[in-house]
């Protein structure tokens, strides 16, 4: 087996070379500021006028409904705390889940010291908002609700459509942050009737360091960022041009033959599944059986800690997470997998694995027989397993 075997597609991708390829001439030739009058700034525009249009076409969006930005974690914080801000005057209460990645929920956590209320939602056993739990928090003066569109650890696919209909219907502003759900899942923005969201390119091939928020025509939002221009006036800042173009290209990559390529990794997800739970005694596994992302495998091995499953398969040569990268090095259990209700015995000892089409279902083989022996090896060392044993 070769040194790595990838398994945290999640946390970040692997850069496609055809998405470097796209990018390198902005860094090169085509370097021009695009704010500049003369013709190599005038290119840079046109490249990422050009990003933005193809971009749009994919979502059914309209271009100047595009805003680019630094991540998914800066387009999640503009749309929360900038709207909220703006409309304080209509009124202070905001709605969103407890599942939700941090940029959403310590975006909500900033804005509850500066004096707004936050509900946040319960999720059933598979990490699903219930709709009617969504409709009965709308208050009068609810101002904005944000529902994650795929849950970044377990996988679970939200009801995002119902949901934004409720919000429709009671006028109240609709934000997703679908960063794990783009490439994924499709996003027509008018057949879901979502107002914003938020994405991230390093989750789909693309470049680390470029993100996009999408805002329906008509929503004012107030900048973010101050300073210039650019961005039509709403994001101060000179383009990042090459990781535009690498966004735009990746996203073309990632819905061409989308379902092919989902088909093959959901069949590879099946079988590592399938083998774990064929093999290995003691385990639960996490999200929605069938609303999930087809990549996305969360699995909690009983009378075991995650950071010692997570380095013994490092040393093997297998990368995989606990969770979202963006906690790791936390002592607390998961917050996703407390919200879906297991204790923090079980919740500490969770793996989640997370394929790509560059895996193979050999690579899957040798993760199992991994996996096999190092959770043995380290039940072996657990009081609290020794006890149930006898």
């Amino acid at each position: 087996m070769h040194s790595l075997i990838y398994l945290d597609n999640a946390a970040t991708t692997k850069t496609d070379p055809r998405v470097l390829d796209a990018m390198l001439p902005y860094w090169r030739e085509e370097y021009g500021n695009p704010s500049s009058i003369y013709q190599l700034g005038s290119r840079a525009k046109s490249a990422v006028e050009n990003a933005r249009s193809q971009i749009a076409a994919i979502f059914h969006a309209q271009p100047k409904e595009i805003y680019f930005t630094s991540c998914g974690t800066e387009a999640d914080n503009w749309a929360i705390i900038a709207y909220a801000l703006a409309n304080r005057t209509k009124g202070n209460h905001i709605i969103t889940s407890k599942i939700e990645h941090h940029a959403v929920l310590h975006s909500c956590e900033w804005l509850e010291k500066q004096g707004y209320d936050v509900t946040y939602l319960d999720v059933d056993e598979y990490g699903m908002v219930q709709v009617e739990d969504f409709r009965n928090a709308i208050r009068p003066d609810t101002i904005m609700a944000s529902v994650m569109f795929a849950n970044n650890e377990i996988g679970t696919i939200q009801p995002i459509r119902e949901l934004a209909a409720i919000a429709k219907e009671k006028d109240i502003f609709f934000h997703t942050d679908a960063v794990q759900a783009v490439g994924n899942c499709d996003i027509f923005v008018d057949e879901l009737g979502i107002d914003a969201f938020s994405l991230s390119a390093h989750k789909i091939h693309g470049p680390k360091g470029i993100g996009l928020l999408y805002v329906r025509q008509g929503i004012k939002l107030p900048p973010y960022i101050h300073g210039g221009a650019q961005e039509r006036k709403k994001r101060a800042g000179t383009e990042n041009v090459a990781f535009i173009v690498g966004l735009a290209k990746a996203l073309e990559l990632a819905y061409k033959n989308k379902e092919e390529r989902l088909a093959s990794i959901r069949e590879m997800r099946d079988y590592l599944k399938e083998q774990i739970e064929k093999n290995i005694p003691y385990i639960r596994f996490n999200g929605h059986p069938t609303e999930r992302l087809a990549n996305n495998l969360s699995v909690c091995f009983q009378y075991i800690e995650g950071e010692a499953l997570l380095l013994s398969l490092d040393m093997e040569g297998i990368a995989g997470s606990s969770g979202s990268a963006c906690t790791s090095g936390s002592l607390d259990p998961s917050h996703v997998l407390l919200a879906i209700g297991l204790p923090h015995e079980i919740a500490h000892g969770s793996l989640r694995l997370s394929l790509s089409e560059a895996n193979t279902i050999a690579e899957m083989d040798y993760v199992v027989e991994k996996l096999e022996e190092i959770v043995d090896r380290l039940r072996q060392m657990s009081p609290l397993y020794e006890k149930v044993m006898k």
